[in-house]
């Protein structure tokens, strides 16, 4: 799924186009006991209510495409009746309406989420009548071609609250504050089937993760059934491996940092489209050859990668670098520069010391305090 399919489902979590049919719940224990059960129609729940759960559902489809929400296919083993494709398609259709099929779906969830505290699992199915759309573009509401039928499933941590004093207005006094156990925002949680191009592939989930380098593949195997993929940690630590083995001692700064800027003039000549930059090995290969990479170390860049990343495997461009900043550290210094100003950074020798050499045309500050530059010492 891309942004812009995340986005038209984000946009059903809220009472004017709410399509949810169905919410059940369970919450489990730092024991990994199950305290509560519950399961309604969501339209019947109190409106206060339904708001919060919105928030929920909205933050389990939020982050970044390929980082925080990534795309993940079924192997056709778990297609095959009995697996875990077929046990997700038996939930789906059901309605959710199927409590052994729901018990055996909270016991898998319980059995591999790996979580010490108090957690709750909410799991909604939904229906969403995709309206059609006109050659400009316009949704038509009354020409609807195709439903999606969806199950979301949003795993919350759940917490006691602070203690603190508080204001009872009923007595006009400061209290002790009562604790209460808190249902904080999701940490984990998947769409299924995916929303592609405005219609339905069964054959893929979108998996959530707060934190993009813990994915917990133990749930995602057993509980989805879906093939592993790189995580962004695992695609950056990939890209910085074929940079080191391709370039060999031939490592430069120069070229390093022709790396980094091409990548971001990528990103950015990307940024309106709605697919995440994703490179091949030919596209590596190239940004290799463009930020001046030698001839005889890009020979060594195919054998490179196929024994580092894999021949079929793609890396996002947004997972290897980073465009807010650019950092160069040695063991006793760290410069932060400008991503859009690398230009001001180079290495000279001097007095037979490799250096690195700053451009200084502003003020500078030590410590948030202004100091003199050389320019203006010359001009007193």
């Amino acid at each position: 799924m891309n942004k812009k399919d995340v986005l038209e489902i984000r946009r059903q979590f809220s009472p004017e186009n709410c399509a949810i049919t169905r919410i059940c719940g369970c919450y489990v224990d730092g024991d990994k006991e199950i305290k509560l059960l519950s399961k309604e129609a969501f339209l019947s729940m109190p409106e206060e209510e339904a708001f919060k759960y919105y928030d929920i559902f909205k933050k389990t489809l939020s982050g970044t495409v390929g980082r925080n929400l990534l795309t993940m296919e079924f192997p056709l083993e778990a297609e095959k009746p009995g697996g875990r494709h077929d046990f997700l398609m038996q939930l789906l259709k059901s309605k959710l309406e199927d409590d052994m099929l729901l018990e055996e779906f909270y016991r898998k969830v319980i059995e591999f989420y790996d979580y010490p505290e108090n957690y709750y699992i909410v799991l909604i199915h939904g229906n969403y009548d995709i309206p059609g759309k006109a050659s400009d573009g316009m949704e038509m509401f009354d020409a609807s071609e195709e439903v999606y039928e969806y199950m979301l499933c949003s795993i919350c941590p759940v917490s006691l609250s602070k203690a603190g004093l508080s204001y009872n207005a009923e007595h006009n006094s400061i209290e002790d504050r009562v604790r209460d156990w808190v249902v904080a925002a999701p940490v984990k949680g998947f769409l299924f089937p995916l929303f592609e191009e405005r219609g339905t592939n069964i054959h893929g989930a979108l998996y959530y993760s707060k934190k993009p380098d813990e994915l917990q593949w133990p749930f995602i195997e057993e509980v989805l059934g879906c093939q592993q993929v790189l995580s962004s940690g695992d695609q950056k630590e990939v890209f910085q491996t074929l940079i080191a083995d391709t370039l060999g001692e031939d490592r430069s700064y120069e070229i390093v940092k022709n790396i980094h800027e091409n990548l971001n003039e990528m990103l950015e000549a990307n940024k309106e489209d709605p697919e995440p930059l994703a490179l091949a090995k030919p596209d590596v290969k190239r940004l290799l050859e463009e930020s001046g990479v030698p001839s005889e170390n890009l020979e060594r860049f195919e054998e490179e990668y196929e024994h580092v990343a894999g021949e079929k495997t793609t890396l996002l461009a947004s997972n290897i670098t980073n465009t807010r900043q650019f950092e160069i550290h040695t063991p006793d210094i760290t410069i932060k520069v400008n991503p859009e100003r690398t230009d001001l950074v180079e290495t000279r020798v001097i007095d037979g010391r490799q250096c690195l050499v700053i451009a200084v045309d502003d003020h500078v500050e030590v410590n948030g305090l202004d100091v003199w530059t050389l320019r203006q010492e010359e001009d007193v």
